[in-house]
């Protein structure tokens, strides 16, 4: 197949689809797996009488897998070749799915969060870096919007799964594992396709954080809401008398937002010269939907209706965050930034699930709330700030 053409300034002068299939269609599977892993660990281990503070660090261990996945994958993918080093990390996300059924002990549970983790790291980056690559300037919200639609119905589907699969028995990971190995197909058939990183990025990993921080902040609040969202929702959901399928039912409902909002979402965002704003106005909206989360506990629909926006806001953060970096940079200055973007995603899924799993430990209940309205407010100051500067500058 042959390599998507470009213009005089490097940038694809149209979408190029078979590429664009192939990465979105790799990394979707990978988010079925996780849509169901999540909810899926964390009910095992509340059953098991778990205390929420550990099931929160057991799950931040993703994070610490994703920090230090982030900064030698661009290397990998420089040494081995973009889509190889995505079919390693392919079977070795799925052989840690495996894993966790057969760990009957806890603490060998953060060993497999670290390769599972570190090993969809490594997809996720490369994917973006394609797509992000694959895209023409002029349309690269709705080709990000897309590719976020399809991962929301991945993410969607793994709540729906585990409502169907329930949490005994071999069967759910079986499933898992086997949907991340399907992700090898379509890496496979477009491998000739995968861009080439011929030469290394100019400057430090470390320096790509801050390159860009309105869409790394952005990140990092989206980590932190949904790496603790997902995980201890089930748990908050249960304490207030909801069915275990109620609460998997929820968060398929909050999938659903993600996917019906992002291609609006990346559609706005080509036609703004200036992203920020927008950026700004989602995590102010977070803030309000995370807010009304406890005076909605008991009325059922209405919660499913807040989730569903809620939902949309939370992960277009990530969409038009990512559509911002791909803006900006191209190359290998992208596919250095794509990794320092899912490094700080990183930190905010360390951050998110420790820190909501604490908060629900010493405030109670209704701490789930309040952590997650904190996250989207940081990013708020933080975006805030940035649009402020630039007002003064100008």
């Amino acid at each position: 197949m042959p390599q998507p053409t470009t213009d005089a300034n490097g940038h694809v002068e149209r979408i190029h689809w078979p590429s664009l299939v192939a990465a979105i269609a790799a990394i979707s599977a990978v988010g079925i797996a996780i849509g169901l892993g999540l909810p899926l660990l964390s009910i095992i281990l509340e059953k098991r009488g778990i205390p929420s503070t550990l099931i929160g660090l057991n799950a931040a261990m993703a994070g610490v897998a994703s920090m230090l996945a982030a900064p030698v994958t661009t290397k990998l993918a420089h040494d081995y070749g973009v889509a190889r080093t995505m079919i390693f990390a392919v079977v070795v996300a799925a052989l840690s799915a495996i894993g966790f059924y057969y760990a009957d002990a806890f603490w060998m549970w953060f060993p497999l969060r670290f390769t599972f983790h570190g090993a969809t790291t490594t997809l996720f980056i490369l994917s973006e870096f394609w797509i992000n690559e694959a895209a023409p300037p002029r349309r690269r919200g709705l080709v990000l919007g897309i590719y976020a639609t399809v991962l929301a119905i991945g993410f969607a589907s793994g709540p729906l799964l585990f409502s169907a699969l329930g949490s005994d028995g071999i069967l759910p990971f079986l499933v898992g594992a086997g949907i991340i190995m399907l992700a090898v197909i379509p890496i496979f058939i477009a491998r000739h396709e995968s861009p080439v990183l011929d030469t290394k990025p100019d400057r430090h990993f470390f320096h790509y954080i801050f390159l860009v921080p309105t869409a790394t902040a952005a990140v990092f609040a989206f980590g932190a809401v949904s790496a603790g969202g997902l995980s201890l929702f089930p748990i908050y959901a249960l304490r207030e008398q909801l069915s275990e399928q109620q609460a998997a039912v929820l968060l398929t409902v909050m999938g659903i937002g993600n996917m019906a909002f992002q291609i609006p979402l990346g559609l706005i965002s080509d036609k703004l010269r200036d992203r920020r704003p927008l950026l700004t106005a989602m995590a102010a909206l977070g803030v309000a939907g995370s807010l009304v989360l406890p005076l909605l506990i008991e009325n059922w629909i209405l919660m499913a209706v807040v989730l569903f926006f809620w939902g949309g806001c939370v992960s277009g953060l990530y969409t038009v965050g990512l559509a911002h970096l791909g803006a900006r940079l191209s190359g290998p200055d992208l596919a250095a930034a794509n990794a320092a973007f899912i490094f700080c995603y990183a930190v905010g899924t360390v951050a998110g699930p420790q820190s909501i799993g604490a908060a629900m430990d010493i405030g109670g209940n209704d701490g789930f709330a309040w952590a997650l309205a904190a996250f989207f407010g940081f990013y708020v100051v933080v975006s805030g700030f940035r649009l402020l500067f630039r007002s003064k500058r100008g």
